[in-house]
């Protein structure tokens, strides 16, 4: 693994951040419309969806190209999301999520992509 692309991250973060978070920490915030409050409550989750759906289902096969990934992982994504829609409780789903994983990956039903 390298670490090449750390440093463009670090950037990449001190560039953008500054820009999202002015509108946060803006006075007046409170005063936004519903739905726009709605919207940017909703932003963060939406965000690690996104991130959580690529890194379940995208893999790179021997080659380097990239290939769909159809196995256990989005069963245990659909495990812990039906967890913290059940209970509120984001860590019991992510909880519920490793463990179906784990567990498959223990007796040899899931082996690693």
């Amino acid at each position: 693994m390298t670490f090449g692309f750390v440093p463009l991250a670090v950037l990449m973060a001190l560039v953008t951040y500054p820009s999202r978070a002015v509108a946060l920490v803006a006075p007046g915030l409170e005063r936004l419309p519903g739905w726009a409050l709605a919207y940017l409550r909703l932003v963060g989750p939406a965000v690690l969806a996104a991130l959580a759906a690529v890194n379940v289902l995208v893999v790179t096969n021997a080659g380097g190209r990239l290939s769909l990934h159809v196995g256990l992982e989005p069963v245990a994504v659909v495990v812990g999301v039906a967890i913290v829609a059940w209970r509120r409780n984001l860590f019991l789903g992510i909880l519920a999520a490793v463990v179906v994983t784990a567990t498959a990956r223990a007796i040899g039903f899931a082996p690693l992509p």
